[in-house]
């Protein structure tokens, strides 16, 4: 079965190499019925429809266009959103087959990001997730001033863009039919950043499962402490560390974090390297600092005169 798909991938990509290459190649003049044809038979090659209504009605009313270069771009970006580019071997991987791999790359084997949206459905039993604190919204509590964007209105905007309130999804479901507390953080909501909101989030999510003595797990992926919020983001280090404190040491309970790409900062200072179990992701970047190259200072050689 898996031989079967991956000469299926190989026959698509070089579907969309050919086809791509030859709208490199062709002149400032093209026939759009032509255009019109190679859309069709890369529809049929990826999703097995004929197109032959659309392609009666294109023969009818094809006339000669002029097209710059440039035009190479748009046709590329058409079917951009049937692929996903590896961010290590800068392979394409289809959609269709790259969701039931759980986001490994089919060329490299590389661990790409996924939503916490789709790692709530991929850990936890269907039907058994309950979250918790959707209605916490972050506001401007030391009104950064930002000459590009206000900080609220970015807010905004990523909450259109992920459909999610905040950077982390709390809640309670069953994996493998066991009671969980879980969190899992979203890198594409800025950057996953950690300001008030997810801290609170998360520090209520361990008390509840304090409370409730349940296991714990901490799907981390974060840029570290947002900036937008100042000393109040930093506080929320401590406070989910104390709160962890009480669960661990106190309760002795089982607390695993899972570390994802990227975890820096803020988050792999605090609960990011407090597990009693650490997971990591294969190759997953945690803390890392460019180290900076020292410059070897070059001794000047004294002429000595006799």
């Amino acid at each position: 079965m898996n031989d079967t798909q991956y000469t299926w991938n190989n026959h698509i990509n070089s579907c969309i190499d050919s086809y791509l290459q030859s709208q490199i190649c062709i002149d400032s003049y093209i026939v759009s019925g032509s255009d019109n044809s190679s859309n069709n038979y890369i529809s049929s090659s990826i999703c097995g429809e004929s197109g032959n209504s659309s392609k009666n009605e294109d023969a009818r009313t094809s006339d000669p266009i002029i097209r710059e270069s440039s035009t190479d771009l748009d046709v590329t970006q058409k079917y951009r959103h049937l692929w996903v580019q590896c961010e290590n071997c800068y392979g394409l991987n289809y959609k269709k087959f790259f969701k039931s791999k759980m986001n490994l790359c089919e060329q490299c084997g590389y661990h790409l990001k996924m939503s916490s949206s789709d790692r709530i459905e991929l850990s936890i039993d269907p039907g058994t997730w309950e979250p918790m604190d959707e209605d916490m919204v972050s506001l401007d509590p030391i009104e950064f001033h930002s000459e590009e964007e206000p900080y609220k209105n970015r807010i905004d905007s990523y909450q259109r863009k992920t459909g999610l309130t905040e950077a982390v999804q709390t809640g309670i479901g069953q994996l493998d039919g066991i009671n969980v507390a879980i969190a899992v953080m979203d890198f594409q909501f800025m950057g996953g950043s950690m300001g008030s909101v997810v801290g609170e989030k998360i520090t209520r999510l361990i008390e509840y499962a304090t409370k409730e003595f349940l296991p714990l797990i901490i799907v981390c992926a974060s840029g570290g402490a947002r900036m937008q919020e100042g000393s109040l983001s930093l506080m929320q280090m401590a406070k989910i560390s104390s709160a962890l404190y009480d669960y661990q040491s106190n309760k002795k309970l089982f607390y695993v974090p899972i570390l994802t790409s990227p975890t820096t900062g803020g988050v792999t200072a605090s609960f990011g390297m407090l597990g009693d179990i650490i997971i990591a992701e294969p190759n997953v970047g945690i803390g890392k600092k460019k180290k900076k190259k020292k410059k070897k200072k070059k001794k000047k050689k004294k002429n000595v005169i006799l």
